[in-house]
């Protein structure tokens, strides 16, 4: 890009062209953020200096400007600042604070997993939990919890077992603490099971049983949702949750559950097959990996979901 003092000396003779470039440099001198960096840097800033560098003085005034009254920039999410050079002012381009925030937005998605939940569990936050006194022990402890695993990520943390009748907000407390697990950096996979042993059975028929069970069973933290009120299946039990949880428990994995069964209860839930048959000791396998991983926690209160 030629300067503007280059451009000058090519239209010597056209008047009009001087008063616009003095016009400019007029404008430039005036401008409080140029008044500003030439105070700061006036040891460095000769006229020789200052000459050189009224085009990049009037690019950083033309790019600031274009942003404040939302007009088509240079560079979209950059911003211009200014630089002191070797013998002249360059204007540099930094992220602006809008584009840092949502670049951490869309990097804390990608590191939340919400396998069919809805967007207001994906996007829950610990300020929107309702907190009345009855729920206040059980909230402070996921909030305390989620600090503990962020201070010691290595140590094994064992997960919340929320249990409590339908609509009190299990479902939105998973989904703030795994909004607060992924802005401390953890891959987290919140999983609906109900919708998951949909899934699973009709990944029989694709040959991607194993695949599914490989990632879920692996990942970093694992929330699983409404546990229990998927169809009865020896086979999701015993080949499925049973393989996961199994592999959790061995290393040490954090998991986090959610039902409207107590730990009792699921057990129960879990002893009878399809077919009538009662199987303690499956279901009492099943629950000794649950209460391995999670520490039950029974949250209280109004159903809260749309009448």
């Amino acid at each position: 890009m030629d300067s503007v003092k280059e451009m000058m000396k090519q239209h010597t003779n056209h008047s009009d062209f001087r008063d616009k470039y003095q016009q400019i440099i007029k404008k430039v001198m005036a401008d409080e953020d140029i008044k500003q960096f030439i105070f700061l840097h006036e040891d460095e800033i000769t006229q020789d200096v200052l000459e050189k560098s009224y085009a990049k003085f009037h690019e950083f005034i033309k790019e600031r400007d274009a942003r404040i009254n939302g007009k088509p920039v240079s560079s979209p999410g950059l911003e211009p600042v200014l630089q002191m050079n070797v013998g002249f002012v360059d204007v540099i381009y930094r992220p602006t604070a809008e584009f840092m925030r949502q670049q951490k937005e869309k990097s804390i998605k990608r590191r939340l997993h919400a396998l069919n939940m809805p967007k207001n569990i994906a996007e829950a936050t610990f300020a929107e939990v309702d907190i009345t006194e009855q729920r206040a022990m059980i909230v402070a402890e996921a909030v305390e919890l989620t600090e503990l695993m962020t201070k010691e990520p290595k140590t094994f943390h064992q997960g919340l077992y929320l249990s409590g009748t339908f609509g009190v907000g299990k479902t939105f407390l998973l989904g703030a603490m795994a909004n607060e697990l992924a802005k401390n950096g953890f891959i987290t996979t919140l999983l609906h099971v109900p919708s998951f042993s949909m899934e699973m059975k009709q990944a029989i028929g694709t040959g991607d049983v194993a695949e599914k069970i490989e990632i879920i069973k692996k990942a970093d933290i694992l929330m699983l949702d409404d546990i229990g009120a998927e169809s009865s299946s020896v086979w999701f039990r015993d080949e499925v949750l049973g393989v996961i949880l199994q592999y959790r428990m061995l290393q040490e994995l954090p998991t986090f559950f959610s039902s409207n069964f107590t730990m009792k209860e699921l057990e129960e839930h879990f002893r009878v097959s399809q077919r009538g048959d009662d199987e303690p000791l499956k279901a009492k396998r099943l629950m000794e990996r649950v209460r391995f991983l999670a520490r039950e926690m029974e949250l209280t209160g109004e159903n809260r979901r749309p009448k």
